[in-house]
């Protein structure tokens, strides 16, 4: 099945994306995996700052090297093609470590940072963090199991994406949703991102232009509601069927 960046899961309970499951087990992300020592470490040493909605934190690219914790709201992390298609790598939100590679190499930005909600983030100067890892090496193997999750879902990701239909990843990355970041309406769950078309299509690794057909099959057979950047899940006991091998 397709796991995205908040990992994998079994049913639909709504939650606010605080407690990853990786390989069917709960597990803390970045920031809350650290000690309180740590977190007051990285306090000190770090700046808070607010991006509002739509805001391009970090464009794929640059030659900046600070790294960036995620205390509230949600981001999309993509890249571009020569041809302009788009590919979103994840989804990042509270308590996840974003950025890492260029804060840790010094590297350019191999991703592209936007902001899907208000983004409420502690910017981490890359030499101040690199001292940190090196002082607390605890926390450094926190930063590196977080690394290798990471890697194990791309895997997963392009797996799926060569061997499930497009409704059945579809399907999947909506329920994932609803889980993640969902608010129940009744039996219905509104899907708390403002995600367009295309950048559900960006998520499974296919065209707009068919996320846009399957979606339109699906409000004619009421399985979702759709509007401008919104999404409504009607049935999620159809969409689990659909999301099935």
């Amino acid at each position: 099945m397709l796991t995205l960046a908040t990992g994998a899961y079994d049913g639909l309970s709504v939650a606010d994306g605080r407690q990853r499951m990786v390989n069917g087990h709960p597990r803390p992300p970045f920031w809350r995996a650290l000690t309180d020592g740590h977190r007051q470490e990285l306090l000190q040493i770090g700046n808070v700052r607010h991006h509002p909605t739509d805001t391009v934190i970090v464009r794929e690219g640059d030659e900046t090297d600070f790294a960036i914790v995620l205390l509230d709201g949600c981001v999309k992390v993509s890249t571009h093609g020569n041809r302009g298609y788009q590919a979103i790598l994840g989804l990042r939100s509270r308590g996840d470590l974003v950025g890492e590679l260029a804060g840790v190499d010094g590297g350019r930005r191999s991703a592209t940072l936007t902001a899907l909600t208000v983004v409420e983030a502690l910017t981490l100067p890359a030499g101040a963090f690199r001292r940190f890892l090196r002082a607390y090496p605890d926390a450094a193997e926190i930063l590196q199991r977080t690394v290798s999750v990471r890697l194990r879902e791309a895997d997963r990701y392009r797996s799926a994406a060569g061997s499930e239909t497009v409704p059945q990843r579809l399907a999947h990355l909506l329920l994932h949703l609803g889980a993640s970041y969902g608010k129940r309406l009744g039996s219905r769950v509104l899907i708390g991102l403002p995600l367009s078309q295309e950048d559900l299509a960006g998520l499974i690794l296919t065209s707009q232009r068919t996320v846009g057909r399957v979606l339109e099959r699906w409000r004619d057979e009421r399985l979702v509601e759709t509007g401008r950047r919104s999404i409504v899940l009607l049935s999620v006991d159809e969409l689990r069927r659909r999301s099935a091998p």
